[in-house]
């Protein structure tokens, strides 16, 4: 086998520094290339980015808004968008450096390469610096003018409480649906929501008919035009109308509606309002589902509402073992037949007090004899109702029972949770500087703060009552609550073990105590030393349980080491 020596490369020197280099095609050296041509000419050193510091939002060129977190990949993107010079190059890698949070600006790391010869490709890193400047993006310009809305949505229902919307504003807080509301206004029958893109309003829309039965209508208003670009600009305004029926009413169909829906009894119950409406007959614990189409097409009033209910007392009462099904054959154990004996409390004529009336009432499940229950007194009634007419007197009921009721004081006294409010996106303009309310209501003074917050505590209490309604709202540990009570049983306790030692630690600790403190420690629900209430035993007294409420994230303060 023959040996045969590689040729030696050979060597020319460069046309610029005469050093000894591999031929190429500029018969030049790397630094003299680098020296004599720059490949970054065109790409600028220095760029400009917009920041809306109301929004947190990036202009993302040419015209849209978007959140980006410092050193993402969506930010990284829209500072190399403002680097016009780019597509004469080949972008190889582009990086963050660091740089001080508040320093206002951003330095990016850019590797190009570039053929500057045939064959002969010059590569190199660079670093540009972006300037972040602050300003205001279109959304926030209107927001900070007066009546700059784009779009409204007006929510009414003509009843003479809140419940409703107290309800709705959980609903709303429970699914974030209040996230692109610029304000909330509170108006005589409803809110007014305002919106500064007309697909917000439109998602608004969806989410209220998604969870009450209502109908919707639209108009829009033409603010200006351009003849020359044929181009316009309207403000729209959706009205959103719920159904004027609210749980516990008593409603008396009318006969056609009642044989449309299975022939169920005329007089009904609303137990649970959603998209559609949940009807019991009390008497045959028959059910039924009322669209809001259906309603819509044949509007009609409810008989009677809560403010009107009675309270009675049960005589006696005895269940027939008969339970209810719903529309599609579902067994409901939460009611339950039972014919009961009731007398009217707190009589205002002569001989009420002594009436005794035999009805039949679908909560059998609850009702126990000496237990007292809400209901609605028919016998003495005057309905100016053409369906309330047309029914014989011998079909007419003489009390329709609705809820049983507990004493008030001992209820208060055992609500540790809390439920949060709108109130900071409800911020009304023509209300007073020192005008609160319950979230949107209530900010409009005088009676109207004093009907929302009854309406309120009835809302509260519905929601310990009802399981179901309470799965649709997030209820919070009210920890201050909590924590009082807690020593206010720690404090009874030493007081039942030794009450001189109790009195003598007093005298020596005399701690101050606001208003609130002094009225807590005095309303103790009638509670004795062994946790039980003068009321009687709290076992039926429906309660939340503390597993069902959450821990307010605004209130617990993580501190990173």
């Amino acid at each position: 086998m023959e040996y045969h020596a590689s040729a030696p490369q050979r060597m020319v020197l460069c046309a610029d520094c005469g050093i000894p280099i591999e031929p190429n095609n500029a018969n030049r050296c790397v630094n003299c290339l680098r020296n004599s041509i720059d490949i970054t000419e065109s790409i600028p050193r220095q760029a400009t980015i917009n920041f809306c510091r109301n929004c947190e939002r990036y202009l993302n060129p040419p015209n849209t808004w978007v959140i980006a977190q410092l050193e993402s990949r969506e930010l990284l993107a829209i500072c190399l968008k403002k680097l016009r010079g780019l597509k004469s190059v080949r972008l190889v890698d582009a990086n963050f450096v660091w740089t001080e949070p508040h320093s206002k600006r951003l330095r990016v790391k850019l590797t190009v390469q570039k053929e500057v010869y045939t064959s002969t490709i010059l590569e190199r890193c660079f670093e540009v610096e972006i300037l972040v400047q602050y300003g205001q993006c279109p959304d926030c310009t209107r927001l900070a003018a007066k009546n700059m809305w784009k779009a409204a949505v007006q929510v009414r229902q003509k009843v003479a409480h809140k419940r409703t919307f107290l309800y709705l504003e959980q609903l709303i807080l429970k699914y974030n649906a209040h996230r692109e509301t610029v304000s909330v206004q509170e108006k005589k029958d409803g809110l007014d929501f305002f919106y500064v893109q007309r697909a917000h309003a439109i998602r608004m829309c969806e989410f209220l008919a998604s969870v009450v039965p209502v109908r919707m209508n639209k108009s829009e208003q033409l603010i200006s035009m351009d003849v020359h670009t044929s181009q316009s600009n309207y403000k729209f305004t959706y009205s959103v109308e719920i159904v004027p029926l609210c749980k516990d009413d008593l409603i008396c169909l009318p006969l056609h509606v009642a044989r449309s829906l299975g022939n169920i009894g005329q007089f009904v119950l609303p137990y649970r309002i959603s998209n559609v409406i949940k009807l019991i007959d009390p008497v045959t614990l028959q059910m039924a589902d009322l669209t809001a189409e259906k309603y819509w097409r044949d509007p009609f009033p409810a008989l009677c509402s809560i403010p009107e209910m009675v309270e009675f007392l049960v005589l006696d009462i005895e269940t027939t073992g008969t339970i209810a099904h719903g529309p599609h054959g579902q067994s409901m154990s939460k009611f339950m037949a039972a014919d009961a004996q009731v007398s009217p409390l707190h009589a205002s004529t002569f001989g009420e007090s002594d009436a005794v009336y035999h009805v039949r009432t679908h909560l059998g499940h609850i009702l126990n004899p000496g237990d007292t229950v809400m209901g609605y007194y028919l016998a003495t009634a005057n309905f100016n109702s053409d369906e309330w007419d047309a029914i014989p007197e011998e079909r007419r009921p003489d009390v329709v029972l609705v809820k049983k009721s507990y004493p008030e004081r001992k209820r208060r006294s055992k609500r540790n949770w809390k439920l949060k409010s709108i109130a900071k996106e409800a911020e009304d303009p023509s209300a007073g500087e020192h005008v609160v309310g319950r979230g949107a209501l209530g900010r409009r003074g005088g009676l109207d703060s004093q009907r929302v917050e009854r309406d309120y505590e009835q809302f509260l209490r519905d929601l310990e009552e009802d399981e179901e309604m309470r799965a649709n709202v997030n209820m919070y540990k009210d920890k201050e609550r909590i924590a009082r009570d807690e020593e206010r049983r720690r404090r009874r306790e030493t007081r039942y073990r030794d009450p001189q030692a109790m009195e003598d630690d007093e005298d020596d600790k005399q701690p101050p105590r606001d208003s609130s403190s002094a009225m807590d420690s005095m309303d103790d629900g009638g509670a004795t030393t062994d946790n039980d209430s003068e009321y009687g035993s709290d076992s039926e007294l429906p309660r939340v349980q503390l597993d069902e409420l959450l821990d307010d994230m605004d209130e617990m303060a993580i501190e990173e080491d």
